[in-house]
């Protein structure tokens, strides 16, 4: 009888996997995704998204305590009120109507708009508002929303489409429990106060309409009695309140339309003032000599609405018309000297532009002068305790900045800004680290990448002290593999009063006394450590600055040993350890919680199970509130396990195995081997099937009967080549001695890092049957002077501080740049492999695949580079992430399956037949 039942249950399991099919390249576009989850301040509603790669997505609301749903489709970006009973949001246009815009090529005043909506969540009637621009609930008070609406579309043919652009809409200020709404005409801007009882909004007029107000005006929304603060048309921004909602400050402009140059000045006022008035212009006492407001920088109130913080700038000056262009050269020029290269320079062009420098004006003083607190030797700045300390802390990297080009960071100088006065006070020098002040501004608290310990430094006393030096355990990345200092773990926060600071180590958390005072504690009591577990506090509101002394921790934890990942709790005083709340064979997001309520919501998902949205009370057990990706159960999965070796060297190490889910222990399977760093952790992370910038794509090879193995890769400095060979090669012969591993049907794929890495491989062993690098570098010691152009930065830092982990310079160790070369190698080279290396990426300059390729041609070796015009480093252009699904399916098909080749392996593609025809047939001839 149980002879019987076992032959049935395995008939039974042979024919459902029958009846499942492999994934192909059709699936992606319909393949779901979680985003945007919320929930309401009284935790009763909770709103999620559910995206298709391509094409419309949908927002659910579902009722945490019934069953009660709605589906908005192509809803998208809600925001619930502040009381909780309604909520809005954009629907967008259907994806095929914008697509076909596109095609058109219709022009931005053409196209679709989105439409607003606004859901009663007492009885879920929805209102749909077309052609809206953008929306806003204020962030406390009733529900009062504002909306402003796209331009009608002007069928006329003389419309003036630049004077129209500049001209703001109609402003709707909707009650949305009375019902009451007001309309205002061409406006462009507009900004609650906190609790909502005042809306500030700025109008551009009309050339059509010459009764149409210009200015800034206030609303009071309780009352709806409507002030005109400026009746000067002009150009109004930034508008900001004070904490107390009773004073607010904007930028304004009046120069004329015509004028290069804007003269941008500060306008102030309070809420029983009819008018604001200018607060600071260029001649306002302080102003420096040549500077003027500038128009690009924030504007902040101190939490106590004592002082307004702003920026200033140079002045610029206008073009100068009369020059003729083609009688001038153009060229950059490069000095020794300069802080950054051209190429970094031209890149922060645009950014330098807008550069300023942050100051402060006491607007309750009788004589209110400006107190520059930043300039260009001392650039950067934060505000403390909310504004309210009596110092900003001020970094600098003057003087230092050459040195980035080869370390790839700068030392940085801390000084303590008196908001008075400007005077400067140094408080660390040449830094190799980070600083921030405490909550309150009693200390400044620094990690120290040197010698990898945390430091204190008492604002009253100006007292330094080291509060990790005497622990036992390190603070800086144990594990760190690259030649240059560790960074540290992070922190959690500080406790209220800056009583003390929570500080992370590898696994536990500990509390540190900032004045050195108290004896650190370890307040996850090394539970941490002797258990294998990460713990890390996770933050579910943003509002909170500090953790109070009797405050209960949810912890996010992760088992570095099995990869499970969950949560415990802990309070931070007690000398309990800390409880388990939940911990799976799952990955968790991060958790939001309500902020009236004990409601929490996140997705959790496994590479089995599509990531879900949850509601939770307790993190213990929780309610599913989606399913997404129904269809997967129509087809071919995988299944995930880890492996661990020793390699030849005695190290140990894991990777991950990647099986079909109708895996048959008797027969052999092609595998291809994938590395990028380390991947274990993600052991039980989802993966959705998707044409993917440059990775392998994992859920299809395997649904496809592959294998796939991800090992893990600890590198010696100066040979990160042989570290490859040693963690990849000596997993794969591991893995080989598994019968159904089929050894002679072994591939290898890596992007970038791990496409340098593939490219080395295939120099010092022919074990490999095919072989794909995405973005390799081949020849260090010309890609070590080369340029990095999405940045502009010299490459050098990579190879003597980061990943490329040669510890030296090219002139020092020119031995280990030539062996860790794969270019001088390439005569050993006998796997076939296909090289990507993009036109435009900005990582790694795409003459080193050019290297490569030419190289492997001149020997006659079988090799492919596919060039994606105008690409990135990882393909950005969804055409062209489905493209490479293909052609690296059949590669790897016809080299590890025996599948027919495709003609672009045999014949290429000539230029006369680009855009025509892409070579994807297949052939029974062979490259």
């Amino acid at each position: 009888m149980q002879k019987k039942l076992t032959l049935f249950f395995a008939l039974l399991t042979s024919v459902v996997f029958a009846q499942k099919k492999p994934l192909d390249h059709s699936v992606y576009d319909g393949w779901q995704s979680i985003a945007s989850k919320q929930i309401s301040n009284n935790g009763v509603w909770a709103s999620y998204m559910i995206v298709p790669q391509e094409g419309d997505g949908d927002l659910y609301f579902n009722e945490t305590l019934s069953a009660r749903k709605l589906k908005i489709n192509r809803g998208a970006g809600n925001s619930f009120s502040n009381d909780s009973k309604f909520a809005a949001f954009l629907i967008k246009p259907f994806f095929k109507d914008t697509r076909l815009e596109k095609i058109k090529k219709k022009k931005p005043e053409e196209q679709q708009k989105d439409t607003l909506g606004i859901v009663n969540l007492t009885t879920l009637s929805v209102t749909k508002i077309p052609r809206v621009k953008s929306f806003a609930f204020p962030d406390k008070g009733a529900s009062i929303l504002a909306y402003l609406l796209e331009k009608p579309i002007d069928t006329s043919k003389k419309a003036n489409a630049a004077a129209s652009a500049k001209e703001g809409t109609d402003f709707i200020v909707k009650n949305l429990t009375t019902g009451t709404e007001t309309t205002y005409k061409y406006v462009t801007d507009y900004k609650f106060s906190k609790d909502g009882k005042l809306l500030v909004f700025t109008a551009s007029g009309s050339k059509k309409d010459k009764d149409a107000k210009t200015g800034v005006f206030l609303l009071n929304t309780e009352k709806g009695t409507l002030k005109t603060l400026v009746k000067t048309k002009g150009n109004y921004k930034t508008f900001v309140f004070d904490d107390e909602d009773e004073h607010l400050a904007f930028l304004g402009e009046t120069s004329p339309e015509k004028d290069e140059i804007k003269d941008y000045n500060i306008y102030f006022t309070s809420i029983n003032l009819d008018t604001a008035q200018v607060l600071i212009d260029k001649e306002a006492e302080g102003m420096p000599a040549n500077f003027v407001v500038s128009g690009d920088a924030r504007l902040n109130f101190s939490k106590d609405g004592s002082k307004l913080f702003f920026g200033i700038a140079p002045e610029k000056k206008p073009k100068d018309t009369t020059l003729v262009e083609f009688e001038h050269a153009k060229l950059d020029i490069w000095g020794y000297k300069d802080d950054y290269l051209q190429t970094v320079q031209l890149k922060n062009v645009d950014r330098d532009l807008k550069k300023n420098f942050l100051s402060v004006i006491n607007v309750y003083s009788a004589d209110a002068k400006i107190i520059p607190l930043t300039d260009e030797k001392l650039p950067d700045a934060a505000l403390v305790n909310e504004g309210n300390q009596s110092y900003v802390l001020a970094s600098t990297d003057y003087g230092n900045r050459i040195a980035s080009q080869w370390t790839g960071s700068t030392l940085r100088d801390y000084y303590l800004v008196d908001v008075k006065t400007g005077s400067r006070k140094k408080i660390i020098e040449n830094l190799q680290g980070n600083a921030m002040a405490s909550p309150n501004g009693n200390y400044i608290l620094y990690f120290n990448r040197v010698d990898g310990n945390w430091y204190s430094y008492q604002v009253a006393t100006g007292k330094t002290i080291s509060l990790t030096a005497n622990l036992n355990v390190k603070f800086a990345d144990e594990e760190n593999d690259v030649p240059d200092y560790a960074n540290s773990y992070g922190l959690a926060g500080w406790t209220e009063e800056d009583k003390s600071v929570l500080i992370y180590d590898k696994y536990d958390i500990w509390a540190l006394s900032p004045d050195g005072k108290d004896k650190p504690k370890n307040i996850t009591i090394g539970f941490g450590r002797s258990n294998n577990l990460t713990f890390r506090v996770q933050r579910t509101s943003t509002e909170a600055r500090f953790f109070k002394r009797n405050e209960t921790l949810l912890l996010s934890t992760f088992n570095n040993a099995t990869k499970e990942d969950g949560f415990y709790t802990k309070n931070i005083n007690d000398n309990k350890l800390p409880e388990l709340l939940v911990m799976d064979k799952a990955k968790f997001s991060s958790v939001t919680k309500a902020r009236d309520a004990v409601y929490y919501i996140y997705d959790k998902g496994s590479y089995i199970q599509s990531p879900d949205v949850y509601i939770s009370k307790d993190m213990k057990t929780a309610v599913k509130l989606s399913n997404t990706n129904l269809q997967q159960a129509n087809y071919i999965w995988g299944t995930t396990e880890l492996v661990k070796w020793t390699t030849p060297k005695g190290y140990k190490s894991e990777g991950i195995l990647y099986k079909p889910d109708n895996f048959d222990p008797n027969k052999k399977y092609p595998m291809i081997v994938y590395f990028y760093e380390k991947l274990s952790d993600g052991l039980y992370t989802y993966q959705a099937p998707s044409p993917t910038p440059s990775r392998l794509n994992i859920p299809f090879f395997v649904s496809n009967g592959y294998l796939v193995f991800t090992p893990d890769i600890s590198y010696e400095t100066g040979h990160p080549g042989k570290s490859a060979e040693e963690f990849i090669n000596s997993g794969v012969e591991y893995l080989k001695k598994n019968a159904w591993v089929d050894g002679s049907k072994i591939g290898i794929q890596g992007q970038s890092w791990g496409g340098y890495q593939v490219a080395h491989l295939i120099t010092a062993t022919n074990m490999y049957a095919a072989a794909w690098a995405g973005a390799p570098v081949v020849n260090m010691t010309s890609a070590y002077g080369g340029i990095r152009w999405e940045s502009g930065m010299n490459r050098q830092f990579q190879y003597e501080k980061t990943q490329s982990r040669i510890g030296a310079t090219l002139w020092e160790k020119p031995e280990l740049y030539i062996e860790n070369s794969p270019l001088f190698k390439l005569p050993n080279v006998t796997t076939p492999v296909v090289i990507m290396a993009n036109d435009a990426d900005g990582a790694v300059p795409w003459y080193q695949g050019i290297e490569m390729f030419t190289g492997l041609r001149r020997l006659g070796k079988p090799v492919w580079m596919l060039n994606y015009n105008n690409e990135a480093h990882n393909l950005v252009q969804r055409q062209n992430r489905k493209d490479i699904q293909i052609r690296e399916q059949q590669f790897f098909d016809y080299y590890l399956k025996g599948a027919k080749a495709p003609e672009w392996m045999v014949k290429g593609i000539p230029a006369t037949e680009k855009g025509k025809n892409w070579g994807f047939g297949l052939t029974d001839e062979k490259p």
